[in-house]
C-alpha cells in the first residue's frame, strides 16, 4: 500500500495550542484564589493626637492664709508642661547660656607689640653661643608671647525653635519631678522682708525661684524678698533655661503660666487659659 506522504514543513508544526501550554495527566484541581483584603484609607494629615492636660495642685497665695486654696486644680497646656524629656537639647541650651557668660577679654603681647628696640642682641657669628634676634623673642624672658589668646567673642548661636524646646523640656522635667507649683498671684503688701520669710517657711518654699507673668517685678515683693537667701525672684520673659534647672522648686504665678502657654504652646481658646477645678 502506499502510505500518505505529509510535506516536511507540515510535520514541523506545533499543534495549535491557542495560547495554552497542554500538558498530559490526569488535571490537578487548582485551590480557590482568596480575594485581597481592601487597602485601609490614607492617614489624615489634619488629624491632631488628643493630649490631657496636666493637673497641678494650687497653692496658697503668699498673702492670704495656707488653707485656702489647698483642694484647688490647675489644668496646664501639655505641650509645654508634659513634653517628652530631651537630655540633648537641655545640653546644648545650657552650653549655650554658659558661653554667653564668657568675657572673651584675655590678652597677651606678641613680639610686635611689647616695648623695646628691634636691635640684634648680638652678632650673628664669632661668640660661639646660639644666635638671637631682637629682645622682644618669645624665647626670652620679658620678650612676646607666641601664640596666646586675644579678645574673641565666644558666645555661639542656637535656633529659636532649639531654645523653645528646651523651655519646655525645662518646664515639663520640672513638673515631673512635683517641683513646679502654681499660685494666683505673688502681691505683697509691704516691703517688710521678716513676715516675707516668715511665710515662705511657713509655706516650705526655701531654695525656690519665683517667676511672675507681670512686665516687671512688683516692687515691694522685690524690696522684701532680695535679703531672703536661698529664694530667687524673676519675670517669665527674663527667665532662662540655666536657671530653671539651677534652681531645686519653681513656682509660677497665673500670667506666668499664660505668657509660657501663649508664647511656647499651640494656640488655645480662651476658655482653657488657666482651668482651675
Amino acid at each position: 500500500m502506499f502510505k500518505r506522504t505529509v510535506p516536511l514543513s507540515q510535520s514541523l508544526r506545533r499543534p495549535a495550542t491557542n495560547g495554552r501550554v497542554r500538558r498530559f495527566g490526569p488535571k490537578l484541581a487548582r485551590p480557590p484564589v482568596a480575594k485581597a483584603a481592601p487597602l485601609p484609607p490614607p492617614p489624615s494629615l489634619n488629624a491632631v493626637p488628643v493630649a490631657q492636660p496636666t493637673y497641678v495642685a494650687l497653692s496658697a497665695p503668699l498673702n492670704r492664709p495656707q488653707y485656702s486654696d489647698m483642694d484647688q486644680l490647675v489644668a496646664l497646656n501639655p505641650t509645654v508642661f508634659h513634653h517628652p524629656i530631651r537630655r540633648d537639647i537641655l545640653h546644648l541650651c545650657v552650653n549655650h547660656y554658659r558661653d554667653s557668660l564668657r568675657q572673651g577679654s584675655a590678652n597677651t603681647k606678641t613680639r610686635g607689640e611689647v616695648r623695646g628696640s628691634g636691635r640684634k642682641i648680638r652678632p650673628q657669628k664669632g661668640s660661639g653661643r646660639a644666635r638671637l634676634g631682637d629682645a622682644q623673642s618669645p624665647m626670652l624672658r620679658g620678650g612676646g608671647v607666641a601664640f596666646g589668646p586675644k579678645p574673641r567673642d565666644f558666645s555661639t548661636k542656637l535656633p529659636r525653635k532649639v531654645i523653645q524646646m528646651g523651655m519646655r523640656v525645662a518646664l515639663s522635667s520640672k513638673v515631673l519631678e512635683r517641683n513646679l507649683g502654681v499660685m494666683k498671684t505673688m502681691d505683697w503688701p509691704n516691703g517688710r522682708t521678716r513676715h516675707l520669710s516668715q511665710k515662705i517657711d511657713s509655706l516650705g518654699l526655701k531654695n525656690t525661684l519665683f517667676i511672675t507673668g507681670e512686665d516687671e517685678v512688683p516692687t515691694n515683693l522685690q524690696r522684701a524678698i532680695q535679703n531672703i537667701p536661698l529664694v530667687g525672684l524673676t519675670t517669665s520673659k527674663q527667665v532662662n533655661i540655666y536657671e530653671m534647672l539651677k534652681w531645686p522648686r519653681l513656682m509660677l504665678d497665673a500670667k506666668a503660666v499664660d505668657f509660657f502657654e501663649r508664647t511656647l504652646g499651640k494656640a488655645r481658646s480662651p476658655s482653657e487659659k488657666l482651668e482651675v477645678a
